[in-house]
């Protein structure tokens, strides 16, 4: 409950007056009830009982009163309930976005993407329940509990107290039930995750899985995923189903004792049947509030499950920003000092002592094989990674000492998988320079050879699924052509494309007004043999560093990429 408490002192700042005014207002409508039993048994004593007419007409005059002025201000709380819970949700969604935008890489990878949107969608609605509860029901239902009590006791001390002790039963009960389910609700918020993982995934590769008909076996494990939140959430509601009818075997006890022993009170003390009426009348309310109570409870130990998950995507690990500028530098452009980098401690090191030096205009190319770490060096350049040992400089200074922004407007990046955004081509090609020209975006989408955009308004479906593998690695690469830059990042960005249009590309950047310093990552070797310098890594480790000619000479790894290409492409001539 305690994070709970602490996510709605947060964000609640600006909707203080609504915390006042709603759970006020409630409080008016609990003081009519708690008056309604009185006025009942005052009519009855006053006016049933003795045939006169007069109690009765100014009892149900009053009555209508207090409806009349307890529906205007549950209008109120309703009205400031709204709005409370629903701003507190749209600050929560935003901070989650710029939590996620702003938290390293890693930190992300940990959490999961399904988690992300489960917790700013599922988790986010139970808070949003929750405040709504907190400013409607939770002054009303333990007010009019207490104040049933208070007054219960004003008729008559010994059955009040009766009905009074009913409530440390209640409360052990309430006690038991939430110590048990608050464990099974962060179970079945993580299972809830994984299911949203798991339709991820499948909407993402619903080509493959139809390609190898695999659409039985993937519904067969979504059943199994789905049926175990399913039985969590089962489990978790079972429990809580206990806590209604235990309340209610408690209560209508509490009632049997107290109808058992009222003839004798009523013969002793002289007691009206009014005054029974209303001590009747005060145990249903009192029932009734407590039955609110337990859902009440319910839903906060949602809330505070949801609170924790929603706290550790606020509070994962940030970005630092620093605060310098780039500026001329006579030194290498980019100089990777003796870096280390692991994915976590028992995963080993992706990346192991890793260093060269990148001047001004000059090409890198790096190859490996497969897992080799050159998507991981690509990223820890791009500062989507921080290495765990050892230093990126830029200009001559540490990357983490610029703003993610002015790095941004001096290295450009095509990632290893092509991601396009659904809007048009002219949306996707402006995003590194939003005020580039449509001559800027002409020229962009001629240099990466995409002669197959006709309309810079056409559209783009998510993900960029209306165009091939071969387009949207030339969009990618015109939208990072956009603007200039002083250092170019290409991750495998040619991989699904032609050799002929490779040769373009490669031709058409090496020949641009202002040359930017390219890093060039991929498998074959022809594209990157014509490379100032070529960064062979294995296993995470450089073991080659030179142009082409010496590493055909001095590295064996790069030797048998060489000759193994060799061999394969002379075969497909055979």
């Amino acid at each position: 409950m305690s994070s709970f408490l602490a996510l709605i002192s947060k964000f609640a700042k600006p909707y203080r007056l609504y915390f006042i005014v709603g759970p006020l207002s409630k409080t008016c409508e609990v003081v009519f009830d708690l008056l309604t039993p009185l006025v009942i048994a005052w009519m009855i004593d006053a006016g049933v009982s003795k045939g006169q007419n007069g109690p009765c007409i100014q009892g149900g005059c009053l009555l209508l009163a207090m409806a009349l002025l307890g529906f205007l201000v549950t209008l109120i709380c309703q009205k400031m309930a709204s709005l409370a819970s629903q701003g507190i949700g749209t600050r929560l969604r935003m901070a989650l976005v710029k939590a996620a935008d702003s938290a390293s890489y890693l930190s992300l990878l940990h959490i999961g993407a399904g988690s992300l949107v489960t917790r700013s969608t599922n988790d986010v609605n139970q808070i949003q329940v929750a405040i709504a509860m907190l400013i409607r029901q939770v002054i009303r239902w333990p007010i009019l509990a207490l104040g049933s009590i208070v007054c219960a006791l004003a008729i008559d001390l010994e059955l009040g107290f009766i009905v009074s002790c009913s409530i440390p039963v209640i409360a052990l009960i309430f006690f038991l039930v939430i110590r048990i389910t608050n464990p099974l609700f962060l179970e079945m918020q993580t299972k809830l995750d994984k299911l949203s993982g798991f339709m991820e995934e499948t909407l993402a590769g619903i080509r493959p899985i139809r390609a190898f008909c695999r659409s039985r076996f993937m519904q067969i494990r979504f059943k199994k995923t789905n049926e175990a939140q399913a039985q969590t959430a089962i489990q978790a509601s079972k429990l809580n189903a206990l806590l209604s009818p235990a309340t209610f075997l408690v209560m209508n006890g509490a009632a049997l004792i107290v109808l058992f022993m009222a003839k004798p009170i009523i013969a002793q003390k002289g007691l009206e049947v009014g005054q029974v009426m209303a001590l009747l009348g005060y145990m249903n309310q009192l029932l009734l509030a407590i039955v609110y109570v337990a859902n009440l409870v319910v839903i906060f130990s949602k809330a505070a499950v949801s609170s924790k998950r929603i706290i550790e995507v606020l509070d994962c690990e940030q970005r630092r920003d620093g605060e310098e500028k780039v500026s001329s530098f006579t030194g290498p452009l980019l100089s990777v000092s003796h870096i280390s980098f692991a994915y976590g401690k028992e995963s080993g090191n992706a990346l192991t002592d890793v260093s060269f030096a990148l001047q001004k205009g000059e090409t890198l190319g790096i190859i490996g094989s497969t897992g080799s770490g050159k998507t991981t060096l690509i990223e820890c350049i791009s500062r989507l990674f921080e290495p765990q040992e050892g230093e990126i400089l830029f200009c001559g200074k540490p990357l983490s000492s610029y703003a993610a922004s002015e790095l941004a407007s001096h290295i450009s990046t095509v990632p290893q998988h092509a991601v396009l955004f659904s809007g048009t081509i002219e949306q996707n090609l402006r995003w590194r320079n939003p005020a580039a020209t449509n001559e800027e975006l002409v020229s962009a989408l001629q240099l990466a050879s995409a002669t197959f955009v006709k309309d810079l308004e056409s559209p783009v479906i998510e993900g960029g699924k209306n165009f091939s593998g071969g387009q949207k690695q030339r969009l990618t690469i015109a939208r990072a052509l956009v603007g200039m830059c002083d250092l170019l990042l290409l991750d495998d960005a040619t991989s699904a494309l032609d050799f002929a249009t490779e040769a373009r590309i490669q031709t058409a950047i090496a020949h641009l007004p202002q040359k930017p310093a390219v890093i060039l990552v991929s498998q074959r070797v022809h594209t990157i043999e014509h490379c100032d310098t070529i960064c062979v890594l294995d296993k995470g480790r450089i073991v080659g560093l030179g142009n082409h000619s010496d590493l055909l000479t001095n590295c064996k790894v790069y030797k048998e990429f060489y000759e193994s290409q060799n061999k394969a492409s002379e075969a497909s001539y055979v």
